[in-house]
């Protein structure tokens, strides 16, 4: 299992993260197999969405503020209630397969670190379960 650090620069946004995993990839020679990405924070998480065309990402962000907006009345007193939702409903994990030492992606489809409370830095770990072969 490895860890790796983000800087987030904005209260909210979609940071691809995608490269990360596939230079985890390289660097444990994982040549088959699951990868497990796994955020540890209750204000951010991780999806798989389409990465070529930014405007998906600020969709979704758009949405997500527009269903959650940060003015609500919550009980919650930090301030941050709509972050938590948020994460809640984007989840803090991802689990992936590789295959001949290539991550298995649709051919939009990038791994995104989601900030909903930001700017901070967020801690991502990464970590392997080979294929039996039976």
């Amino acid at each position: 299992m490895k860890k790796f650090v983000v800087q987030t620069a904005a209260r909210t946004e979609m940071i691809d993260i995608t490269h990360i995993v596939k230079q985890y990839i390289i660097d444990e020679r994982v040549s088959n197999g699951f990868i497990f990405v796994f955020v540890p924070h209750t204000t951010a998480g991780v999806t798989i969405n389409e990465g070529a065309d930014p405007a998906v990402q600020q969709d979704i962000i758009s949405f997500l503020d527009k269903l959650i907006p940060i003015n609500n009345s919550f009980f919650h007193l930090e301030g941050n209630s709509d972050a938590h939702i948020k994460a809640s409903l984007i989840g803090a994990s991802v689990t992936l397969l590789v295959e001949d030492n290539k991550l298995i992606l649709g051919t939009w489809q990038h791994i995104f670190l989601f900030e909903a409370d930001g700017p901070r830095s967020r801690k991502i770990f990464i970590s392997q379960v080979p294929l039996v072969k039976q």
